[in-house]
């Protein structure tokens, strides 16, 4: 990855957003810079590029937004996993819980490789309490999750804890709320 490239300066600081004394680190401004988001693309598929992924699983929504372009361009196969009742036909779901509520989300199973490596895809890794679940969503349907990917990840939430053994990798990382 080239050192050269500031992802930081492509991502918004929001203060006091969802609610106050929360700052919030905004994506999709990477989204509206072709460099940007070319960047974190060819970044992922040199991180993968010799690694054996047979799909990649992206959390919505915008997970979607950067596993998309990486699994066409990797050759492998995109797997959603969607919020309950977004998804028609057979699904998985699993519950978990926020730090503030509780939420369920689903997947296809026919749609995980049996016996297969997932790489796991978010846009941000804080707490790891979706992409946990989205982990043993993949793992039920008969899959491995290898490893997760975000583009951002915010340790001091502690996410590596939460999400072990499986290793975790961002592109870029803020130590400090």
């Amino acid at each position: 990855m080239s050192t050269e490239f500031n992802l930081d300066d492509y991502i918004r600081k929001i203060p006091d957003f969802p609610k106050k004394g929360v700052l919030f680190y905004d994506i999709t401004s990477i989204l509206t810079s072709p460099a940007a988001f070319r960047f974190v693309i060819d970044s992922m598929l040199k991180l993968y590029d010799n690694k054996k992924i047979d799909a990649v699983a992206a959390i919505e929504a915008r997970g979607f937004l950067f596993a998309a372009p990486f699994a066409v361009q990797a050759g492998v196969p995109l797997i959603l996993i969607r919020k309950k009742g977004k998804l028609p036909g057979k699904t998985l779901t699993k519950k978990y819980s926020l730090e503030y509520a509780e939420a369920e989300i689903e997947i296809h199973p026919d749609d995980v490789p049996q016996g297969g490596k997932v790489l796991l895809f978010d846009d941000l890794v804080a707490t790891g309490g979706t992409l946990n679940a989205a982990r043993e969503l993949i793992t039920s349907c008969g899959a491995a999750v290898p490893e997760i990917f975000g583009v951002v990840g915010l340790p001091f939430f502690n996410y590596e804890n939460a999400l072990a053994p499986t290793p975790v990798k961002t592109l870029i990382n803020y130590n400090s709320e």
